[in-house]
Parts: C-alpha cells; structure tokens; sequence
C-alpha cells in the first residue's frame, strides 16, 4: 500500500463562483440583500422577502427567478437553505418545496472581500493637508518621549502606531489622487462645462496642498532628523518592538522582537524617505510637489483642447480619418502607394551600411541635403552582406581603453563641486536677523540657493502677511522673512547682475547643525 502524502488543506473559493456567470448582477444584489438584512439583525429570509427587498429598477418580474438565484446560491456555498415549516397549515404545504434561507461564514466572508475589493477601486483619493499636520504633531510627540533616559514603552508604541497610521493613510490616499487626477487629465471625451469648473477646483485645491507641502515638509524633515540624532529613534522603535513581542511565547519571543523591530525600522525608513532626500534620490514629497505642480499646466492643456475643438479645429483625430477616407476613395494601388509616400515621406532604404570608400567620395564631391534620393548616387554594398545578410570586418579588436583618468577627473569633480555647494550654503547663513539689502554680493551658487529658498518662502505668503517660515526641500536650510514698515528697497549684487526687490528682515539657519532648535 502506497503512503499518502496529506498537505494543508486548500481553501475553497467556490464562493466567488457567481461572479463569472451571466447572471452575476442578479447574485450580487440578493447577496447585498442578505448583508443589509444582517446589519438589521434578521437571521433568515424567505425568497418573497427578498424580492420585497431589493430596488425595484433591478428587482426580477417574479418570485420564481429569486428562488432559482438563491437555490444556485446554495450550491455554491454562498448561503444554507433550510425548510420553511412554520406556515405549513395542510399536508400539500408539507410536502412543497419551501425554504428559509441565511448566510454561510464562506458568504459573508467572500461579500467582505469584494466589499473591500469595490471601496479601494473606487477610492479617488486626496492630497490631506491635515495629515501632514498631524504627522507634524505626532513627530513632536516623540521628541518629547525621546527625551525621557527610560521611554516608556507604552507611549512610544502609541505614538508610532498613530503616527504610522496617518503616514499610511496620506501615502495611499496621495496614491490614488494622482492616479484619478492622471486619469481625468486624459479623458478625450468629456462635458466640457463639468470639466471647466472641476478644473478651477482642483487647481485652487493643488495651490493649496503645494503650500501647506512647502511649510511643513521642511518642518517634517528637521523633526525627522532631530529623531535621529544619537540614535534617539532606534531606542524607540526597540521599545515598540519589544511592547508588541510581550505576548509572544517565551521560545518566540526573542525572534518575535527582532521581526517586530525590522518592520518598525522599515516603516522608519519609508517615512524619511518621503520628506528627505537622500542617497541621490529625491524624496516622495518633492516628486508629488513636481507632479502636483505639473499637473496644473496639463489641466490647461486640456482647456486648450477643448477650446480648439469647440472652434472647429481640426486635430489628429480628424487628419487621420480624413487620411483613411483619402486611402478608401483611392482608385488603384498605385495612387495609394502615391498617397502614402505623400502622407509620411517613408520610403524604403536603399543601403544598410556605409565603407570607407564612399565616405570619401562624398567627402570629395559633396551631395547636397535637398537632393531626392532617386536622383542621388547608389551605395555601394558588400557582396557578402547581399549574400549572407550580415557584414563582419576581419582583423585585430580594437584595444580596451583605460578611463581612469576620466574616472578621476569626474571624482574631482563631483568632489569640487560638493565643495562649493557646502560654501555656497555657508555664505547664506545669516548671524541673526538681518535685513536682505545688507547680505552683500553673492556668488552665483550662493545665489542660486538664494533664489530657491526667497521662492519657497514666497509661495507661503498671502495677502496681509507680515512674517513666514520656509524650509527647503531637503530639510537642511530654513528662512524667515518679516516684511518692513518703511517699504525700502533691498539690491543683492550678483557676477550676472543686480537682484532689487523690497526690503525684508531675514535670517537664514543651517538646521544640519542644530541651528533651528531653539
């Protein structure tokens, strides 16, 4: 007798069946019935009880068909029949068919799936500013819990896990927003005074969210940083992975501890990741700032369009119909072979390859560029290639060449130019509070850091302002701008030129240091 081998059993997904069958709309709805009458607390439904209870533009002209549904319903372990006998009055009702029906653990579980199924396909997601307030908040809990010698492992696991809940949330709902906002930007065939007013919308929206993006980017960045400053954030995700390992086994529990901290640390390092730029790759938020920005010039694209088409214009679309009706009314093959030559100017090539005596040919008599090519002297082939196909030069392969100079010039570069980046951004770093006509001449990198933090600082500030914070996007740099009552005009002097604008009080930190903590 042969052994058998038995493995785990294997889940049986027969549950899903009445998705695939051509009446998959009519199961739907009397499985939706029996979840709407669960949260009602029924237990049981008669087939007239759900036909009484699904919507009438969808409800089924007679009893008979919801009989059937549920009957197949049944078979497929969706729901459990059992027999009706509490109105049998004679021996003929005893005797027919009838029953009561609720639903199975399979059913249920499969209407959750699907449930879950249609919320995250229909999700358009949002941009939530208010996350970010919140991930702001939940940051400076932690600094607080950090600076106790001891944290206490309670409050540390609290505050990760709703900090990690939030982050969660803004990432998918960011995720979806762009993906249902690139889906409406390439919709060709849309109402058009629907989509005017959705767009003054949504752009209005994306100004905003850019904004609130600038300013408390920068602030999440220095918080992260200042977390993991002397490894203050390792000692909390220990204490969190250690509080959720308590209840592990004792033979599990050291294993269960490090697993916990790899997905804290994981989770750590995702989140930097989205407001920090590091190791050559931008951050999250710096792309979605990019592709927020990006999609407003789109949006008006698409205006653009609509106004083009609602004037008559004519688009690709219309060239390429009017191009085929052309090659449909064309008389013969010939005039299509005409037409086609006209319409792309493809034609067939006449060499594959050039020798060196023909370079020198046409070195020595040079061809112009506007001769056609059946006026223009033939290519000469290889016989060899016209037989075989294919064309290989006999003799030596050439010598490998040596790029270690180039490999340390490009070095000296890159080590040159971090240098007068570090300089450049020590240049800007003001002792105090200065006014921004005396910061002096700049140089042009020192400049160019200028100008991209006075913009940052700029698009925070709205009418009847007097003071405003940025940082920039790396979270390394911060600026704060105060305007003045006097209304003088500031000159910052450039190799390129004079840079004039009205005059602030200004300072600008260096925040890698320490110099934003106060």
């Amino acid at each position: 007798m042969t052994p058998r081998i038995e493995g785990p059993e294997q889940p049986d997904y027969s549950s899903f069946a009445h998705l695939t069958v051509p009446n998959a709309a009519l199961y739907r709805q009397v499985m939706r019935t029996f979840l709407a009458a669960k949260e009602r607390f029924a237990v049981h439904l008669r087939p007239e009880d759900v036909h009484t209870a699904m919507e009438p533009g969808e409800r089924p002209a007679d009893v008979e068909t919801v009989t059937k549904a549920l009957d197949s319903l049944v078979d497929w372990g969706n729901l459990r029949a059992d027999p009706d006998t509490a109105r049998v009055i004679a021996v003929e009702d005893f005797y027919r068919k009838r029953f009561i029906y609720q639903l199975t653990r399979a059913g249920e579980a499969a209407e959750a799936a699907l449930g879950a199924y249609d919320e995250t396909l229909g999700r358009r997601g949002a941009l939530q500013a208010v996350a970010l307030h919140d991930i702001v908040t939940q940051l400076r809990a932690l600094l607080v819990v950090a600076a106790d010698d001891r944290p206490d492992p309670a409050k540390t696991h609290l505050a990760l896990d709703a900090l990690a809940s939030r982050f969660t949330a803004l990432a998918d709902n960011a995720r979806a927003f762009m993906g249902s906002l690139q889906r409406t930007i390439d919709l060709h065939e849309v109402e058009e005074e629907v989509f005017l007013a959705y767009k003054d919308r949504l752009i209005q929206y994306l100004e905003r969210f850019i904004q609130d993006l600038i300013t408390l980017g920068g602030r999440i960045a220095q918080l992260i940083l200042s977390l993991e400053t002397d490894g203050r954030i390792d000692v909390l995700l220990r204490a969190a992975a250690a509080r959720e390992a308590a209840d592990a086994a004792p033979e599990q529990a050291g294993h269960a501890e490090q697993e916990a901290y790899l997905r804290w640390a994981g989770r750590w390092d995702g989140l930097a990741a989205w407001f920090i730029s590091r190791d050559g790759r931008e951050s999250q938020a710096r792309l979605l700032r990019g592709r927020a920005l990006g999609a407003i010039p789109q949006m008006l694209a698409v205006v653009r369009s609509l106004g083009e088409r609602r004037a008559g214009r004519s688009d690709r679309s219309a060239d390429f119909r009017t191009l085929a009706r052309w090659f449909a009314e064309a008389p013969d093959d010939d005039s299509r072979h005409r037409l086609w030559r006209t319409a792309f100017g493809l034609y067939p090539g006449r060499h594959l390859t050039i020798d060196a005596d023909t370079l020198a040919a046409r070195a020595a008599r040079p061809v112009p560029a506007a001769t056609p090519w059946a006026s223009a002297d033939p290519l000469r082939i290889s016989p060899q290639l016209r037989r075989t196909g294919s064309y290989e030069r006999r003799g030596k392969p050439r010598k490998v060449e040596d790029r270690q100079d180039r490999r340390r010039h490009l070095g000296e570069v890159a080590a040159k130019q971090a240098a007068e980046t570090a300089a450049a951004r020590a240049r800007l770093v003001t002792d105090g509070i200065t006014r921004l006509s005396e910061l002096g001449e700049l140089d042009p990198a020192s400049f160019q850091f200028f100008l991209q933090l006075l913009g940052d600082a700029l698009a925070t500030w709205r009418p009847g302002m007097r003071h405003t914070v940025a940082t920039s996007n790396d979270g390394s740099m911060e600026i704060r701008m105060s305007a003045l009552a006097d209304g003088g005009e500031a000159e910052v002097r450039t190799p390129s030129g004079t840079f004039r604008g009205p005059d602030h009080l200004i300072e600008i930190v260096d925040l890698t240091d320490g110099g934003g903590h106060r």
